[in-house]
């Protein structure tokens, strides 16, 4: 049996996405994976990090030991990858000792690579293309607190990075509306817009980040500066105009909540008084990772080439609508953070 990868949002259908998330919403209110997964006692993760990371490490290894297995960390300093060993051969190798890898790196092509050359599953823990565990995290975040997600409105103001676009993969499969408000050179990539047309996703972008947040439900936001960006004196002063502050809180609608995957950078991207305000959601948010996570894992393990099982599934039908581009000036670029 071919290996059950989880690497991009758009890369899964609405039916496992949907059943991933009401599993992590189970494991959450029962504290526990249903036994009838069959996930294999002691299995083992491979965590490799080529960024590093509080929230994805942390998050990931609490939800394997909770899960009954166990895992082993790696950084470049521990493989042989700089001294000629190839890419193929590490996922070749690894695949014959543990039971699946979650991936931490820059290039998405890495992350393809590996999958491509491994027998056991691939986790996507964040590329510079898109960030799917966390976005997953968000939906069930709002879906906890704001109600099923289909029809709603998210607004993305910022950076449109690779969380942005775990969020357009999210906008398509799940049918909610977004709202993205970016300067032009940080805008999404216009071939992923394309698609997202092309899928019948009802998607805006311009540069007005209070139109962005009118009557949205949720408003979420990112670093302007993340791990690798260069020039961060020209970058601020782009996003400068894009901080989430009280005024665009206000254009939401009633009830609307505030979403960051963190970490945060008070003053900067949001304002301290709206990221520790009562709309945040940015703990559960935080918190939602570890619950998702295990829902992945257990996806994986459960229907893996180690593991048995199945994963009962729902559905979830996005409502069709008409995806407008209010900017044809995106520019073609990769994620951060």
């Amino acid at each position: 049996m071919a290996p059950k990868h989880f690497l991009d949002i758009d890369a899964l259908d609405r039916k496992t996405l949907r059943a991933i998330i009401d599993l992590a919403a189970t494991i959450k209110r029962k504290g526990r994976v249903p036994k009838s997964l069959g996930l294999r006692a002691g299995a083992v993760l491979a965590m490799i990090f080529e960024k590093p990371s509080t929230r994805t490490r942390v998050s990931f290894e609490v939800a394997m030991h909770q899960l009954g297995g166990q895992t082993v960390v790696l950084s470049p300093q521990d493989m042989q990858l700089g001294r000629g060993e190839t890419l193929a051969d590490t996922a070749r190798v690894l695949s014959r000792y543990i039971d699946a890898i979650m991936l931490r790196t820059g290039p998405h092509t890495t992350l393809i690579e590996l999958a491509a050359n491994a027998s056991v599953p691939v986790i996507n823990g964040l590329t510079c293309q898109s960030h799917p565990c966390q976005v997953m995290a968000d939906v069930m975040t709002f879906e906890e607190l704001k109600g099923p997600i289909e029809g709603r409105t998210i607004a993305w103001i910022g950076d449109a990075n690779n969380v942005a676009t775990s969020w357009v993969h999210a906008a398509v499969r799940f049918g909610s509306k977004l709202r993205i408000a970016s300067p032009r050179e940080f805008a999404p990539a216009p071939e992923l817009l394309a698609w997202a047309e092309g899928e019948g996703a009802d998607i805006e972008v311009g540069e007005d980040p209070l139109q962005a947040a009118r009557g949205a439900d949720c408003v979420v936001t990112d670093v302007w500066v993340s791990m690798g960006d260069g020039d961060e004196k020209k970058r601020s002063a782009a996003l400068r105009p894009f901080q989430v502050d009280g005024a665009v809180m206000a254009q939401a609608a009633k009830g609307a909540i505030f979403m960051h995957c963190l970490p945060a950078h008070r003053g900067d991207e949001v304002t301290a008084a709206v990221i520790d305000g009562p709309q945040s959601a940015v703990w559960d948010e935080a918190e939602n990772r570890l619950h998702v996570q295990k829902a992945i894992l257990a996806w994986c393990l459960a229907t893996g080439r180690r593991g048995a099982g199945s994963l009962a599934t729902g559905s979830l039908g996005p409502k069709r609508g008409r995806s407008k581009r209010r900017s044809g000036r995106a520019n073609a670029r990769g994620g951060k953070r």
